[in-house]
């Protein structure tokens, strides 16, 4: 059998987390998982006992990484809301308010770009087929680009927007403290 793995490279896809302690692994397999998963599911992927994935998934809970679902059996799903506070909390610490505030405006107008060429307030009311068939420019997989790529730019707006208002907030904050 062939060493499909490059010396020094990361592991394959399928054994990912296989160098990492069991906590790392088990993090690694919650922010995989899409789904509320039971402990002993989580134990099963990462190799090791259930009680010891419920330790790790315990903690991850008071910690607001995952959330815990009540049951028989309990089970465990990623947190999104935490990651995304995270991203922003990243956001406001890394950047300037000004910095902030011209990302705002870059994808702010990126977004208007997008409303002007489709006549709409939000990518969900283009009707994709309609517009590329009434496109001479456009194919259904350009339409669908650019959905995408107008949805993200509004989600990372809404982002950039409350990392600004947090930084300018604690910088009020200081400068009146």
């Amino acid at each position: 059998m062939a060493n499909t793995e490059s010396p020094g490279g990361p592991p394959p896809f399928e054994d990912a987390f296989r160098g990492d302690d069991v906590e790392q692994r088990v993090y690694g397999t919650i922010l995989q998982t899409r789904e509320p998963t039971t402990a002993s599911t989580i134990a099963d992927r990462v190799g090791c006992d259930p009680k010891t994935a419920r330790k790790y998934l315990g903690w991850f809970a008071e910690l607001g990484i995952v959330t815990h679902h009540d049951g028989h059996p309990a089970t465990y799903e990623r947190n999104d809301a935490y990651f995304e506070w995270r991203r922003i909390n990243q956001l406001a610490a890394e950047h300037s308010v000004e910095d902030l505030q011209q990302r705002v405006q870059e994808l702010t107008t990126h977004i208007t770009e997008y409303e002007d060429r489709y006549d709409a307030a939000m990518p969900a009311a283009v009707d994709a087929v309609a517009a590329a068939e009434g496109s001479d420019d456009w194919t259904i997989d350009d339409v669908y680009s650019d959905l995408g790529d107008w949805a993200t730019a509004r989600e990372e707006r809404e982002r950039y927007e409350r990392a600004r208002q947090q930084r300018a907030g604690a910088e009020t904050e200081q400068a009146s403290g």
